[in-house]
């Protein structure tokens, strides 16, 4: 079977859900990864589509309309001034929409905390048959394998897995051997990006520059995307690869499709199913 690509809304933020829909499905991909949960940022524009049941409707034309699916939506975050409670009207949304899988990531260092607040993100999910992606950020409270897999094993959820992005796990030392040893069972959703080979300190700039504006083409930076890519399961891949630089140059549709091109001209020549 061959391997499925979503376009994830960081790879061209600010893009309408219906706009990213059409985009995605012009460009060649299997689905669409949206935000309807708001990060609290200056300035964000906001796709709720939960609250807003004309741009329910119009994604779900814009789903139909362009023969392309839902696969998730992001991004459920534990950090102690959000209300996990607040997500489930974007978890129902979703599910009615078809998608199947939401992203999680935790900022916080309170281990009581975030067990008690992503159990409960698994539970409302499960409500709506979900999966939760906890995806671990070098900058955030949880920043490697090895603590996601800690959260898991404690909460025994079922419709909990790891959500690995390759920017994050290069840059957090994530050994090819340390995924080869995993579950397999235990893999999400994968994030796929290039970036430099260079880790930079947690004070540099470029950490969360980056990881933002500054990722990489597949082949075109440091990582090991290849050890990495056939160290796990062949799963989907959410394409989320923003880059200022490319999206002004290219536009929307022209950066999102070279991702895409980029990407599979890569696994042909590595040999990644």
């Amino acid at each position: 079977m061959a391997r499925k690509f979503s376009l994830a809304y960081l790879t061209i933020p600010g893009t309408s859900p219906v706009d990213q829909i059409k985009i995605a499905a012009d460009a060649g991909y299997d689905f669409v990864s949206l935000r309807p949960i708001p990060m609290h940022l200056p300035n964000e524009p906001l796709f709720q589509f939960d609250k807003d049941p004309v741009l329910f409707k119009e994604i779900k034309k814009a789903l139909l309309d362009n023969n392309i699916k839902l696969m998730d939506i992001e991004l459920a975050r534990v950090r102690e001034d959000l209300n996990v409670a607040d997500y489930e009207s974007a978890f129902a949304a979703a599910a009615e929409l078809g998608a199947t899988d939401v992203l999680s990531s935790i900022w916080t260092k309170d281990k009581e905390y975030i067990l008690e607040e992503f159990a409960k993100i698994c539970d409302m999910a499960a409500k709506y048959s979900l999966k939760v992606n906890l995806e671990f950020v070098t900058f955030a409270g949880v920043t490697d394998l090895k603590e996601s897999l800690e959260i898991l094993d404690a909460i025994k959820r079922p419709n909990a897995f790891i959500m690995v992005d390759t920017l994050h796990a290069h840059r957090s030392n994530v050994t090819v051997d340390d995924l080869s040893k995993i579950d397999r069972n235990k893999f999400g959703f994968i994030h796929l990006c290039d970036g430099p080979a260079a880790i930079p300190s947690l004070e540099d700039s470029s950490m969360i520059g980056v990881a933002r504006e500054g990722r990489l083409y597949p082949g075109k930076g440091g990582i090991d995307l290849k050890g990495m890519l056939l160290a796990m399961p062949p799963n989907a891949i959410s394409i989320e690869l923003p880059n200022s630089t490319e999206f002004q140059k290219r536009g929307a549709y022209g950066h999102a499709a070279e991702c895409l091109r980029s990407a599979k001209e890569y696994f042909k020549e590595n040999g990644i199913e």
